[in-house]
């Protein structure tokens, strides 16, 4: 796995300085806490640094990536991905929120003739519900994130590069697709399942068990 720039020096600090808070770092390295917990949290996941509450980050005396790391490598997104939830982007606001809360999901998926075009969260509902805007007037199209500005994953990539997307993205859920060519000749995106921080979550919870 290649380290960006960042990740690099973040090893080095520690190194030189362990153990160092998340706070130190940020500071030493000019960025905000926020800006450096996915970094943070991919250095302690694949084994290179280890994390003490209320003490601080070390380096791991024997970065091996860790157990974690071998096991969510061997999973593949088709092994864990759930079923999507789907609106059409004439939707409005309000029905979209009362069916993402009948399906329990935190994020909806918006498809024109079968084909992905847009995603629209909780945060995005969140935003527009606050803002005083009459939300049973406006359709899930005007709020929705449109392709190509949206993140997917395939069937054949390891959980490691989904939860990593994940983290660096900072999104709660991602659509699994494939790969079609429309009648136009056209490339799209079909979707095929989902993934989400609950289906990471459960890997977590089945390595325990295990």
């Amino acid at each position: 796995m290649k380290l960006t720039p960042r990740q690099e020096e973040i090893i080095r600090l520690v190194k030189e300085g362990q153990p160092v808070t998340s706070e130190a770092l940020a500071s030493k390295l000019g960025v905000t806490r926020a800006a450096l917990r996915p970094d943070l949290a991919i250095l302690t996941m694949i084994g290179i640094l280890d994390a003490r509450p209320k003490v601080g980050y070390i380096y791991s005396e024997n970065p091996s990536r860790g157990l974690l790391y071998d096991y969510i490598t061997n999973i593949k997104v088709k092994d864990i991905m759930g079923k999507p939830v789907f609106v059409d982007e004439e939707t409005m606001v309000y029905d979209a929120i009362v069916y993402l809360f009948l399906n329990d999901v935190g994020t909806l998926f918006v498809q024109s003739d079968g084909y992905l075009i847009g995603v629209v969260s909780r945060k995005d509902f969140l935003k527009i519900a606050i803002g005083g805007t009459d939300i049973h007037k406006v359709p899930v199209g005007i709020i929705m994130t449109r392709m190509p500005n949206i993140i997917c994953v395939q069937r054949e990539e390891s959980a490691y590069d989904v939860a990593r997307k994940i983290i660096e993205h900072e999104i709660d859920s991602l659509p699994v697709v494939e790969k079609v060519v429309d009648d136009e000749g056209k490339e799209q995106y079909k979707i095929v399942g989902k993934i989400s921080k609950t289906n990471i979550t459960k890997l977590f919870v089945k390595l325990e068990n295990e």
